[in-house]
């Protein structure tokens, strides 16, 4: 017994050591929230988050209530995070998550993301134009994009901006590869993962993934004063929803999949696809090989149903840190607001040009018809969530790094070069799934990763996240997962590796 106990105690210090001999990093951000100043030569935070706070009627914060932000932020007190100065009463989304310990994998304040794109450079024009693009489009099934001539138009528009950097073919955008993401297996086949369409079961249950969606062609805050209320933390309106349920058909499908989804859904719902199918697992188990035995609690289905999920409040701390203590950076609906004051000469402010190109046909001029055909002369970014966005900083994204962290996982557990059977797309309505004929293999690496894709873009669907939210948040996501394989590695019997393709397509083996 003394053995035992001794022994478990040394497996928790080595798992400790490891943890402590990983190099906390020197966080940077971007320099804007010390850049800007007002016409009193204050700082005015105008490219930083700030919603919650109170606002003046361009949608500029009010300094004072940002410091008392700041103020939290810098010295970590939970006395002075319940002095921050809000206004109309909604809560600032747990920021002191980001100071939060783990007893397992990378501290979350061990990893790190490169600063955000800044509002005067042209990745941001890139950026925005792209969320304008698939504000215009959201009810667009993907099965038509190839001929539909508006896609056609928003690729010609991205292809132009000196910095996009979306997926592309030949230096251009193309229907076949718009608004997806840049990971192996991202743009193989339909425009949605295997894993959000085919039926799987859930222990007794058969789970058929037709979706609760939101009513086509209706967007908010495209009103200024309802902005800007909403900027101050007021109310917003009721979802509305379509009373038929579909299948994942359009990015407004997937926008509101991840309005109402538990972070790690979408992966177990993938776990629980692969066991239903019984798809191997990685070369590296144990017991694929074995001659006399089967994993269960060890590298078996309860293992790797429970490790899928086990991730994913570790990567929140994670992201969380760099969110409320690093970055701050503002939202896309906050965005929207400065790019309406400055092109209706309310202010100006140090926006990058590209995007203020209002000449007929332009990415802005498009957006600022459809809101007049709203009844709303604004050049604001349509919401699809009736609140926009959740009242914490935009960069690094939650459900992207948690798709990093629990995608990760799963290609570690199962055979990632495995075909998945029978690929399958949605009919333009969403009303059933047919077979998705002439397509190249889909494997259970690409389909992954495409998942993981689906719902972080997803986000940017709905006009709450930027593609670099995407692009950085699945790596960090990604870290974190391996730290938790590293430290987890010391406490089994059995001999194992670990093998996962990563998002930059390297292999790595534990």
């Amino acid at each position: 017994m003394f053995t035992r106990r001794t022994s478990a105690r040394t497996i928790r210090l080595e798992a400790a050591e490891l943890a402590y001999l990983r190099t906390h990093p020197v966080d940077v951000n971007n320099g804007e929230e010390s850049l800007y100043r007002n016409a009193s030569n204050e700082l005015n935070y105008i490219a930083n988050y700030s919603k919650g706070l109170h606002h003046n009627n361009l949608g500029e914060v009010n300094p004072a209530d940002y410091r008392s932000m700041l103020k939290a932020l810098h010295s970590g007190s939970p006395a002075d995070f319940e002095a921050i100065t809000l206004d109309l009463g909604r809560k600032l989304v747990n920021p002191q998550a980001g100071l939060a310990f783990d007893l397992e994998g990378a501290d979350a304040q061990a990893v790190t993301i490169p600063p955000a794109p800044r509002i005067d450079g042209p990745e941001v024009s890139g950026e925005m134009a792209e969320l304008y693009w698939m504000a215009l489009l959201r009810d667009i099934p993907f099965k038509n994009f190839n001929a539909d001539p508006d896609v056609a138009a928003a690729c010609a528009s991205l292809s132009s901006f000196s910095v996009f950097r979306g997926p592309k073919v030949g230096g251009n955008v193309t229907p076949a590869i718009i608004f997806r993401g840049l990971t192996p297996g991202d743009v193989t086949g339909p425009f949605v993962s295997q894993f959000l369409l085919k039926p799987f079961n859930y222990g007794t249950l058969r789970v058929r993934q037709r979706q609760k969606t939101a009513q086509s062609n209706l967007d908010y805050m495209m009103d200024f004063g309802e902005w800007l209320a909403i900027q101050n933390g007021g109310p917003s309106g009721p979802d509305s929803f379509d009373p038929v349920r579909r299948y994942i058909r359009n990015m407004r499908d997937l926008a509101t999949y991840v309005h109402f989804d538990q972070l790690y859904e979408a992966y177990l719902n993938a776990c629980m696809a692969l066991l239903s199918l019984g798809a191997p697992f990685d070369q590296g188990d144990f017991y694929r090989n074995s001659n006399t035995q089967l994993g269960f609690g060890t590298f078996g289905a309860p293992h790797i149903l429970s490790l899928v999920t086990e991730v994913a409040t570790r990567a929140l701390k994670a992201v969380w840190h760099q969110k409320w203590f690093v970055h701050r950076r503002l939202r896309p609906e906050a965005f929207g607001g400065l790019i309406h004051d400055h092109v209706t000469s309310a202010a100006v402010y140090p926006i990058d040009s590209e995007i203020l190109d209002t000449s007929a046909g332009s990415v802005l001029d498009r957006i600022h018809v459809h809101n007049v055909a709203q009844g709303h002369d604004t050049f604001l970014l349509p919401q699809a969530f009736p609140e926009g966005s959740p009242t914490h900083p935009a960069y690094g994204a939650g459900h992207a790094t948690v798709a990093g962290a629990c995608v990760t996982i799963l290609k570690a557990w199962f055979d990632e070069s495995f075909v998945l059977p029978n690929p399958v797309e949605s009919n333009v309505d969403g009303t059933v799934v047919q077979a998705a004929p002439g397509q190249p293999p889909l494997t259970v690496g690409g389909e992954l990763n495409k998942l993981a894709a689906n719902i972080a873009i997803g986000r940017n669907m709905a006009g709450v996240h930027w593609r670099s939210d995407y692009t950085e948040s699945i790596k960090l996501g990604e870290t974190i997962a391996l730290t938790v394989l590293e430290e987890q590695k010391l406490t089994y019997n059995e001999p194992h590796q670990f093998t996962v393709t990563k998002f930059d397509g390297t292999a790595v083996s534990i």
